[in-house]
């Protein structure tokens, strides 16, 4: 096995999930592609990544609508590691991303949780020389 290539996170509504992760968080759109149920295949990763990708999925089942924002029960699920800390943090906050603490800077590098428009939770990490 080489690597995780998607990971599936739940959306209310395409558009305005693309609008987060592309303009506020800084990924790019791999992927829009109609499917011939109504839904759409929607791939958003970061910039310049060659292997993993977010699937932003419409659940189509009332009990997959009722993890919308809550897919790891509170916890920190997602990790978006940044060669870059400051720079994008201060871009993210500029671009109105909610980040629920300041920037600690531990043993294993820099990190901030923030959550997407839904309510998930992500570290942004520059992770320590040594761990990278």
């Amino acid at each position: 096995m080489a690597h995780i290539g998607l990971t599936t996170l739940l959306v209310r509504d395409y558009d305005e999930a693309i609008a987060f992760y592309v303009d506020a968080v800084g990924f790019e759109l791999r992927e829009d592609t109609p499917r011939g149920d109504g839904g759409r295949w929607v791939v958003v990763a970061p910039r310049g990544s060659r292997e993993t990708g977010l699937l932003l999925a419409r659940p189509g089942k009332p009990e997959q609508r009722a993890r919308i924002g809550d897919q790891t029960g509170g916890r920190v699920g997602l990790f978006l590691n940044t060669e870059d800390f400051e720079a994008d943090h201060r871009r993210m906050t500029a671009a109105g991303v909610t980040f629920l603490e300041e920037p600690r800077h531990e043993a294993y590098g820099s990190v901030a949780v923030f959550e997407d428009l839904y309510g998930n939770r992500w570290d942004l990490i520059q992770p320590g020389t040594d761990r990278q």
